[in-house]
């Protein structure tokens, strides 16, 4: 059975982008082949690399990588989720033969305000909410 090709995409790489491929690596197992970029990619978020880790997902070894740099190389995909605001979504570019572009919006954790655990618990929860959202996707799909 052949693998179905996700790419997530959000602005800079740093965190959802990198929590919807963690989440669907783990979940989908077999299933799929995935990949994230960003926008204009960016460092790697540590408050979101800690709060992964508090799930066993280690992030620290990933890096950031361009969604421009995976559309020269030509790479083909059956989905194309990206994981920004709206008007971020605008801004990602068309990948040719995608059987399926989607917009799943979560809040962003490098725009989070407030001490250091008001932003833990954000980011737990928009965490909470890609793990759900990838999980009822895999059901439907």
């Amino acid at each position: 059975m052949e693998k179905i090709k996700v790419l997530f995409v959000c602005v800079h790489n740093s965190a959802r982008s990198q929590m919807a491929e963690a989440f669907l690596k783990i979940y989908g197992g077999d299933r799929f082949e995935v990949k994230s970029a960003g926008l204009e990619p960016g460092v790697l978020n540590p408050l979101v690399v800690r709060v992964m880790r508090e799930d066993s997902v280690d992030l620290s070894g990933n890096s950031t990588k361009s969604v421009f740099d995976i559309f020269k190389k030509g790479d083909l995909f059956d989905y194309v989720i990206a994981v920004c605001e709206e008007t971020k979504a605008e801004k990602c570019p068309v990948f040719p033969f995608v059987n399926k572009a989607l917009h799943w919006g979560f809040d962003d954790p490098s725009s989070l305000e407030g001490t250091e655990d008001e932003k833990l618990a954000k980011i737990r929860a928009v965490k909470e909410q890609i793990k759900a959202k990838i999980q009822q996707w895999i059901k439907e799909i």
